[in-house]
Parts: structure tokens; C-alpha cells; sequence
């Protein structure tokens, strides 16, 4: 039975995050493609609004063949009697020739007639001449969105594919309505052009390891922007992983007096704006401009904010189906020499420590998230995925990551977590200028909790007591090590922490470390020999010093989690700081007929309800959920959204609503 139980709360350890998060399509997504008959062998087919339209001005268009020469008898016509009906067929039309032509590889023609149904589709939307004869309750409106957005995925594809979809870069099409020199251009304070490797398109995939999938409908393509590292980052991008990808979304416009300058790249044969030959007609110019969608989901066209087409989820799910980052947590517990060499030795792949996923932004209040036993930083994707879909929190906070190999007891690895907060804030703020990093918040699920709280708690000797009846100075050993045991049992309170979130965290230990559990862990766990050999020696060279049960000779995690523990006792009698608020959640599994009954009774399968209880906290609830759901479930994320609001409220003395309420840009 005891193995049985074993096999269950370890089931019940895993997050249960591996595997891919996303599924190519073996179709890019298009709305338009059932209207349009766009798969079709008789196809693609114009609307019966644009076959009607036709029919009206004489003109008839053949399936699979040039549109020009009718775009260009509309256009003229339109010239002298502007109509939202005339524009919109002019629109659809391009893009169905370009659909054709692409078929037919002939891909300078098919950019040309893309490029007009995105202008064409644009004056649609938004030239004051239609405005009368315009109806946004008219499904044809909402066409022309999908016409000027299918459009410029189409066209990107082009670009993409010949590598030449950079900021910087310009590329001349041809359309009825004119010459246009089109240049790229980012438009995000928040990544330099040379951070984008690649894109990829967002429609090309599933997402299926995602519960919640969050967009914004707008205007423009929303892309997966692969991101590089290059010589000259900002000091910040140490924190990025290796080939983090991020948002974008492409929006292309007119532009009035735009001028292309000698630094642009060229592409193909594009001309500068001004150079056109006599009688050909003027070069108009138009931007390509790359959104962070993050940073602000719409823009301003004329006298209003238009959405931007956005994507929080796809490009976060593309990142998450890396092979490498599904192998993190089996490393940090059972091969934890794993991420310690991978850490020495530099290299490219995830090492220990924190982590960003998104840009490092001064003014914006960290979340630091810690995951637990037999996990990693994969595990909060949810959380992270539901969180930074709500506009206030992503316009106020950042979410950081800590990455640790969980074999360890849990107050060494809060020493290398206190560590390496310190060794952040000197490089993001050496000046410690920056107020935000001052009102960090701390969420730690199962084991991350204790690491959290412990950077909250004044150690004073009460630690060192736990190990050694003789003052740490007077042991003989190596400097280093005396300087590591400094470092791991005598701490203070890191001020900058203003509020700690525990989730299912065993606050009196689990009884899930056991003899059994603990014997076999024991087998499965491949701890450093360094570590081992450094710890023998320490016993050797001290046979008297340490005391029964010492928490020194604790050497892997389960062994720390045991109940009997005495550092249980001493981290609840603590004194904890008036600058920082607790709020607890718990998680309470619900019965299942295949369950121990011992288990199926106030436990979320690993920490009993009173184990998880912290007295004092400012806020706690009780969660239905076991022990590896319980951080993702919706009550949880709406509690931390809750804390993370209550914390903005506090500081600003503004209602949550009012911080929300952005100025037009």
C-alpha cells in the first residue's frame, strides 16, 4: 500500500506541463477561406457582393486570372465617384489575384496585388470619402478587416520566405492606385530591431497545452518574433532564455511625406521616394510597422484607436514546446549535477536561476515566480498565460522566474535564491534608483513557498543552533565552505519584498517524506559528488560539532520536507516584517473512488490542510484542487489577481479600475 501511495503523490508531484504546446496546422487559419472558396478547385471565387458589383458595371471576372486590368477600370471609375462598395471589390479582387498568382509562383505579382487589397482594404476602413456610404453593422465591413488582414499575412509570407521581413527594409510594390515605397519599421521601445531572429505566423499553429487562449481582433498579423542573442544587449537580455519568442503584430499604412533615407536596406529593385522615371506615376510611401502588442494593443488612425489583431498565447506556447525546457524538472530532482554543470559551464541551454520571458521594463513591479519539488518554471504558464491577459497587471508588472534544482533541502536553495536576487538588482539598478524593484511580490507553489518566506525572515542564531553547538567561526574547515554555511543560515530580510503569495505550501512539513519515500528517493536522486565529498569531509574534520538531527545532514529535499524537521517550529515562531503581507492558498483535493481515503480527506494529496495553514496571513483560501492543479486553477489565479490589484491599490492609492484607464497614444 505504501508504494501505492508513493506512485500517487509522485503522479500527483508532476506538473504535468511536457510535451508540445502547440500543433502546425496543415492549413493556416483564414477566415476568409470558406467565403472565398479559397480551397477550392472552381476557386478562389469573388463574393456575390463583388459578382453583383461586376455585374453593375459591365465587367466580368474569371476565376484564376489576372484581376489588373478590371482593378483598373474600378479605380478609375472610383477616382470620379468614390463608393465603400467599388473600394471593397477592388480589395478582393487583388487578393484573390494574388492568391492566384502565388499559385502559379509568380511571387512579385501576387506581392504587388497583395499590397493593393491591404491599401484598398485600408481606404475602405478609413478615408473620409466613404464615410457616408460605410455601415460597420455591415458584414462587409468586417470582410474588408479580414481582406486587409489576409492580405498582409499573405504578403508577409512572401517576405518571410526570402528572409527579408526585417525592420529597416523597404520594398517598392506596384498597384492601380499608384507606386508605393513600403519601409519596416518597429514600433516598441521595448526590443531592438536586432532582437527578432525569425517569425514565424501565429495562424500556422494550435495551441493545445494552454487551457486559455487570449487575442485581441483588430487590424494586422499577428507573428511569432523568435528572439536573438547579439553582441552589445542590454545588460537584462543575461536573464532571457535561449531563443525566447514573443508577440508582434504587422500593421501597414499610408503615410504622408515619408521619406526613405540612404540607411534603409533596399530589397529587390525598390526606388527611393521622388526617383520615379518621367511619366510614370509618383512613388507613394506606406510603413510596415512591428507592434509589441504587450506594450499596447491598439493604435491611432486618425481620429480614433483602432485594436491591433493580437496573439498573447500562440508565441508563448511555441516557447514552451522547446524538447529542452519539458526535461527541467526531472533534472532538478533526480539529476540535479545536470543544471550545476550546465551552470559552470555556461552554456546556451535553461541553467539556474532567474529568468525573464519578456523584456526587463524599470518602472514595472516584479512577480517572481518559484516553482516546487519536482518541477520547474514551466509550471506557472498557466498562471503567467491567465495573469498577462489582464491589461493593468501587464501595464504595471513584470513576471520573473526562478529556476532551481529541487533535490536540494529547501533553506540551501533559498540562500542561492537570496544570492542571486541581490546579484540582479546590481545589475538591473546598481544605483538602486528604481522604486518598483522596492515593492516585489513573491508567489511560491508547494516547496517555492518555503523558499519565499524564508527571504522575508530574520535568521538572528536560531538556524545555526539547528545545526552546530559550536560557533560557525570556530569550525575547521575550508573558507568557502564556512562562507557557504554563513550564506545559508544566517540571513536578514530582503526589503525590497513587499508582499509573499504561498500556494500548497507543507508550512509543517509533508507527510509524504516518509521512511519509504525518502529510502527510495534516496536511490532515484543522483546528488553532486562534490557536494557529498565537501559534507563528509565537514563531519570528519568536526566529528563533535554537529547536533542530533542536524539540518547539515540533511542532503536532499524530501528529507527536508519530513514533518519531524526542527526547522518548522523555528520559521512559524518567526517574527515576520510589518513591511511584508502573506496570502496563503490552499489546496483541498476532492474525493475520487480510486483514492486512499486517507488521502481524499483534507490534503490536496501531498500537504495536509493544516500543514498548509499560515497563521497571520493577511488572506486565505481554500482551493479545490490537488496538489500539482492547484496554482492553475481559476479560484488561485483569481486570488493572485486579486493580491496583485489590492498591491497596485495600496501603493497608489487609486482604484484598480482607475489604474487601468491608459492615455491615448
Amino acid at each position: 500500500m505504501e508504494l501505492l501511495v508513493l506512485a500517487v503523490a509522485v503522479s500527483t508531484l508532476s506538473c504535468g506541463c511536457s510535451g508540445n504546446r502547440v500543433m502546425l496546422r496543415p492549413i493556416p487559419k483564414d477566415p476568409l477561406g470558406d467565403q472565398l472558396q479559397l480551397t477550392s478547385y472552381d476557386g478562389p471565387r469573388p463574393s456575390q457582393r463583388t459578382e453583383q458589383l461586376l455585374r453593375i458595371h459591365n465587367l466580368t471576372y474569371q476565376p484564376k486570372s489576372d484581376p489588373r486590368p478590371i482593378i483598373r477600370q474600378l479605380q478609375a471609375f472610383n477616382q470620379r465617384y468614390p463608393n465603400s462598395e467599388r473600394i471593397y471589390a477592388m480589395a478582393e479582387l487583388a487578393y484573390l489575384g494574388g492568391k492566384t498568382a502565388e499559385k502559379c509562383n509568380e511571387k512579385d505579382i501576387a506581392l504587388d496585388l497583395y499590397g493593393a487589397a491591404v491599401l484598398d482594404a485600408y481606404e475602405y476602413l478609413f478615408d473620409d470619402r466613404y464615410r457616408d456610404t460605410r455601415n460597420p453593422y455591415d458584414p462587409q465591413y468586417r470582410s474588408a478587416c479580414d481582406v486587409y488582414n489576409g492580405a498582409l499575412e499573405a504578403a508577409l509570407r512572401i517576405a518571410n520566405a526570402g528572409k527579408v521581413l526585417v525592420p529597416g527594409a523597404t520594398k517598392t510594390i506596384h498597384t492601380a492606385s499608384g507606386n508605393w515605397v513600403v519601409t519596416c519599421k518597429l514600433q516598441s521601445t521595448r526590443w531592438n530591431p536586432r532582437d527578432f531572429a525569425r517569425f514565424e505566423f501565429c495562424s500556422d499553429y494550435e495551441v493545445t497545452g494552454l487551457k486559455n487562449q487570449y487575442a485581441v481582433h483588430g487590424l494586422g498579423v499577428p507573428l511569432i518574433a523568435v528572439r536573438q542573442s547579439y553582441q552589445g544587449e542590454p545588460v537584462a537580455a543575461k536573464y532571457y532564455p535561449q531563443d525566447l519568442s514573443f508577440p508582434v503584430t504587422a500593421l501597414l499604412r499610408p503615410v504622408a511625406n515619408h521619406k526613405t533615407t540612404e540607411g534603409d536596406s533596399p530589397i529587390f529593385s525598390a526606388r527611393k521616394s521622388g526617383q520615379s522615371p518621367p511619366g510614370e506615376t509618383p512613388y507613394k510611401n506606406a510603413v510596415l510597422e512591428l507592434h509589441d502588442p504587450l506594450d499596447r494593443a491598439e493604435t491611432r488612425i486618425g481620429r480614433g484607436l483602432v485594436p491591433l489583431e493580437s496573439d498573447f498565447t500562440t508565441p508563448l506556447a511555441y516557447f514552451l514546446s522547446k524538447p529542452d525546457l519539458n526535461r527541467l524538472d526531472y533534472a532538478g530532482l533526480l539529476r540535479p549535477e545536470m543544471l550545476l554543470d550546465v551552470a559552470r559551464l555556461n552554456h546556451p541551454d535553461p541553467v539556474m536561476g532567474l529568468y525573464m520571458v519578456q523584456p526587463y521594463e524599470p518602472g514595472k513591479i516584479p512577480v517572481l515566480l518559484v516553482h516546487g519539488l519536482w518541477s520547474s518554471p514551466m509550471t506557472w504558464m498557466e498562471m503567467f498565460n491567465d495573469l498577462r491577459s489582464i491589461p493593468v497587471i501587464r501595464d504595471h508588472y513584470q513576471f520573473w522566474f526562478y529556476l532551481y534544482p529541487t533535490a536540494q533541502p529547501f533553506w540551501v536553495t533559498a540562500a542561492l535564491l537570496r544570492h542571486d536576487l541581490a546579484a540582479a538588482r546590481e545589475v538591473l539598478d546598481p544605483q538602486h534608483r528604481e522604486p518598483a524593484l522596492d515593492q516585489m511580490v513573491l508567489v511560491g507553489h508547494s516547496m517555492g513557498g518555503l523558499l519565499s518566506e524564508l527571504q522575508t525572515l530574520d535568521s538572528g542564531d536560531k538556524y545555526w543552533k539547528l545545526v552546530s553547538k559550536v560557533p560557525l567561526d570556530e569550525l575547521k574547515t575550508d573558507p568557502e565552505i564556512r562562507e557557504k554555511l554563513r550564506q545559508t543560515f544566517y540571513f536578514r530580510p530582503n526589503p525590497s519584498i513587499r508582499r509573499v503569495v504561498t500556494i500548497a505550501t507543507p508550512n509543517r512539513g509533508s507527510d509524504f517524506s516518509n521512511q519509504t519515500t525518502q529510502w527510495l528517493l534516496s536511490k532515484l536522486i543522483q546528488l553532486p559528488e562534490m557536494l557529498l565529498q565537501s559534507q563528509e569531509k565537514l563531519y570528519r574534520d568536526n566529528p563533535h560539532a554537529f547536533v542530533d538531527h542536524s539540518l547539515a545532514k540533511v542532503t536532499t529535499s524530501i528529507d527536508s520536507l519530513s514533518p519531524g524537521s526542527p526547522i518548522f517550529p523555528v520559521m512559524l515562531a518567526a517574527r515576520r516584517p510589518c513591511w511584508v503581507k502573506y496570502h496563503n492558498i490552499v489546496g483541498d483535493m476532492p474525493g475520487q473512488w480510486w483514492m486512499p481515503r486517507f488521502l481524499s480527506s483534507d490534503t490536496d494529496g501531498v500537504v495536509a490542510e493544516a500543514s498548509a495553514h499560515l497563521e497571520g496571513a493577511a488572506s486565505e483560501i481554500v482551493v479545490p484542487a490537488d496538489h500539482s492543479t492547484v496554482h492553475s486553477h481559476p479560484a488561485a489565479v483569481l486570488e493572485v489577481r486579486r493580491v496583485l490589484l489590492e498591491h497596485l491599490t495600496e501603493l497608489s492609492g487609486r482604484p484598480a479600475a482607475e489604474l487601468a484607464r491608459r492615455p491615448a497614444p
